[in-house]
């Protein structure tokens, strides 16, 4: 069976920054088993009600006063949370894994695509279509969303466009939602029986899966998995391979590539103050070249200090083998032998041992700038020691999702009521036992209703319910920092330093920054836990 951990939901596309905030979500859940909201599971921006009535007992009853911390928290919630609280983060921000300071930074890198060059959404339907052409035939499997520690998110599982029962989830994986470390993918995100789709060229790829696989079930077509899917990843490859994508965006620049004027700011910037740049990309020239010239002018190449094109990354990383080789203004190959890299020259291929020796640009005073993980910027940090930048165009629209009443509400009301679980949970007479069920049910409804507002299907792109998925945890582990696109560097100094938030340990819970807004700190609960040695 194979599967595929997502970095984000097929056919999700983002909007222009002039579009302003993210289109509503939908009211209702699209979970498996959450139903219609409940009573907890209100718009948490609207006024408050109560979400089920108290029992009537004596105050004595534990039941009603686990009903009597429930209220008190909610209201206390509430007062925590005025409506300046929200759209405090900024989408335009860069955000930091690691400490970095721009100042120690002397040589900027770059990829092209969805790099220098960012992309509008009407992209992804052309390929779409030009991939469901090329394709003739055979898959039957999931694409679902796996988190850091391995774990499905259970109601992000599709077979096609179909929902796919948790109970089946389960049973397809051994009674367990957990997916082997065997399974799981490589270095490069590509294991025996799962594939990771990490950047955004991956979507119209998962929109022609889903779409393939829903006709076979729905005409009752025999398939094999393998097949279909090798099938699916060859038209896509087609796509680029013969050059389709650079056609579309060749013949209308203003159509497709969107922020030209501040990716030449930014270049223009850095080389005011004295850094060196360099342009490391997959395309070919004439694509490249035909891009530059549109967002920055014809003299782009006197910006970068060198320009490799087609450079068949990740190899280039990790084959040495593959030599450099000059290309003339028509594209035509040179056979001399390269001992320098020149400024204002092109070369095509290579490895980056040879560019190290080249350039002698190494350590941690060079800074690379990628919007996939593992073909970009995985083999630069582990095993070069270079700093990088990831370029993930979806976090501008989660941020103002994030700065929304609704979420920040639904969200802080959430972590208090699994803080009211956690904590009641030693209340175990048959009423208690009613409100914790009814309080986990809640619980649920807010997840589901959290999860769609980012996307009905698989929810937002760097969590599950609470775990971070897979892709935040790849995204942690190979880049210094990352933003939504490389424009954010203008508003910053080019001597900042960037220090990123202490992530709390669970041991460290208390200083949590959901614990001390939930009351933690404020109410008394740590006499309802004393029997915790």
């Amino acid at each position: 069976m194979a599967g595929a951990g997502l970095r984000a939901a097929a056919r999700r596309c983002l909007p222009r920054r002039d579009h302003g905030g993210p289109r509503a979500a939908s009211s209702s859940p699209s979970c498996p088993g959450c139903g219609p909201p409940g009573p907890g599971a209100h718009c948490p921006g609207a006024p408050r009600s109560a979400p089920a009535p108290a029992p009537t007992g004596g105050a004595a009853e534990p039941s009603a006063h686990l009903w009597a911390r429930y209220q008190d928290m909610r209201r206390l919630v509430h007062d925590l949370l005025p409506p300046e609280v929200c759209s405090l983060l900024n989408p335009a921000a860069i955000y930091a894994n690691n400490e970095i300071s721009l100042r120690d930074v002397e040589v900027y890198g770059f990829d092209y695509d969805y790099t220098l060059a960012q992309y509008s959404d009407t992209l992804h339907p052309e390929i779409f279509s030009a991939a469901r052409d090329i394709l003739v035939e055979h898959y039957k499997s999931l694409l679902m969303k796996i988190d850091a520690f391995h774990y499905v998110q259970l109601g992000t599982a599709y077979r096609g466009l179909q929902p796919v029962p948790d109970e089946e989830v389960i049973e397809l994986y051994g009674g367990t939602q957990h997916i082997p470390l065997y399974q799981m993918s490589g270095f490069y995100g590509k294991g025996p029986s799962i594939k990771q789709f990490m950047d955004v060229f991956s979507l119209p790829e998962m929109a022609l899966l889903s779409c393939v696989v829903d006709h076979f079930l729905g005409h009752g077509l025999e398939f094999d998995q393998a097949h279909l899917y090798k099938d699916v990843t060859d038209a896509i490859r087609d796509v680029h391979v013969k050059g389709l994508m650079y056609q579309w965006i060749e013949r209308d620049m203003e159509k497709y590539i969107l922020r030209g004027d501040e990716t030449f700011a930014v270049l223009s910037r850095l080389v005011a103050h004295g850094k060196q740049l360099f342009l490391i990309t997959n395309s070919p020239f004439s694509f490249v070249d035909k891009g530059m010239r549109h967002m920055v002018g014809p003299d782009w190449r006197q910006l970068f200090d060198v320009v490799i094109v087609q450079a068949d990354k990740p190899s280039f990383f990790t084959d040495r083998r593959k030599p450099f080789r000059k290309l003339d203004e028509k594209g035509s190959l040179h056979w001399d032998r390269i001992t320098r890299l020149e400024k204002g020259k092109i070369y095509r291929q290579g490895n980056l041992f040879d560019f190290l020796r080249l350039t002698e640009w190494r350590g941690p005073r060079v800074l690379y700038f990628g919007d996939h993980l593992y073909s970009d910027l995985a083999d630069l940090m582990l095993r070069h020691g270079w700093r990088t930048g990831a370029i993930i165009p979806e976090l501008e629209r989660e941020i103002r999702i994030i700065n929304t009443e609704q979420y920040m509400h639904s969200l802080t009301w959430q972590q208090a009521l699994t803080g009211l679980l956690e904590r009641m949970q030693t209340y175990q007479d048959a009423e208690s036992r009613q409100v914790l069920a009814a309080w986990m049910k809640e619980r649920q409804e807010l997840r589901c209703v959290t999860k769609a507002l980012f996307n009905a299907q698989f929810g937002s792109i760097f969590r599950t319910f609470h775990n971070p998925t897979y892709f935040s945890r790849r995204l942690v582990r190979f880049s210094d920092l990352y933003m939504a696109s490389l424009s954010c560097l203008l508003n910053y100094r080019v001597d900042f330093t960037f220090y990123p938030r202490r992530t709390p340990l669970q041991h460290e819970a208390p200083l949590w920054m959901d614990q001390l807004c939930t009351g933690c700190m404020k109410t008394p609960f740590l006499g309802d836990m004393a029997h915790i040695r």
